[in-house]
């Protein structure tokens, strides 16, 4: 596929925690990296050079962060696999997608290119609310939505990853179906 250098994290759809990146990447592509460092604490060669000669970090290990992804990647395992978890997070969006437009919403991203792991809405044409009112709402009874960053438009965003699961998207939709009854009823 062309790729030299492929990076991820130790949370995200592997749902462990925050940490640590990982690095899968051509060894000779890896070569070429050596001296050119523009920072001691990002030099990704001689972190890879001291893994070779010890197996470990070049400063402190973050031990509980490697625990953590360690047990995150046997969750996966036991959920069926990168399979097994991309059907869980699809089937979350089209969930969380089909409630929110019943409830007036429509996505930012058409259906043919919509991604399983987080959703942009915009705001809805009838404004009766703020985001931060919504958001606060929500907030309130346990849950977490996002301010749109991905354009100027007046979005919001809700993922559909980590260990969520159809009662958790069904929960949100419901509270923010509440809230907007409420918002309308005082209008």
């Amino acid at each position: 596929m062309g790729i030299d250098f492929l990076i991820s994290s130790a949370n995200k759809c592997i749902q462990g925690v925050p940490g640590f990146s990982f690095i899968i990447c051509k060894k000779d592509a890896l070569m070429a990296c050596k001296g050119k460092a523009r920072s001691l604490s990002l030099d990704l060669y001689d972190q890879w050079e001291t893994m070779q000669v010890d197996g470990k970090w070049r400063f402190t290990s973050p031990t509980h962060v490697v625990l953590a992804f360690a047990q995150a990647l046997k969750e996966m395992e036991k959920e069926g696999g990168i399979p097994a978890r991309n059907k869980r997070y699809t089937e979350n969006n089209r969930l969380l997608t089909s409630r929110l437009r019943a409830l007036g919403f429509e996505t930012y991203v058409g259906d043919e290119h919509q991604g399983p792991i987080i959703t942009t809405f915009f705001y809805p044409a009838d404004k009766n609310y703020t985001f931060q009112e919504m958001y606060q709402y929500i907030k309130e009874r346990g849950y977490a939505i996002y301010p749109g960053k991905v354009t100027d438009a007046e979005t919001f965003r809700i993922g559909n990853i980590g260990e969520i699961y159809p009662e958790d998207i069904n929960r949100v939709c419901d509270i923010i179906e509440e809230f907007l009854h409420i918002k309308r009823a005082a209008a």
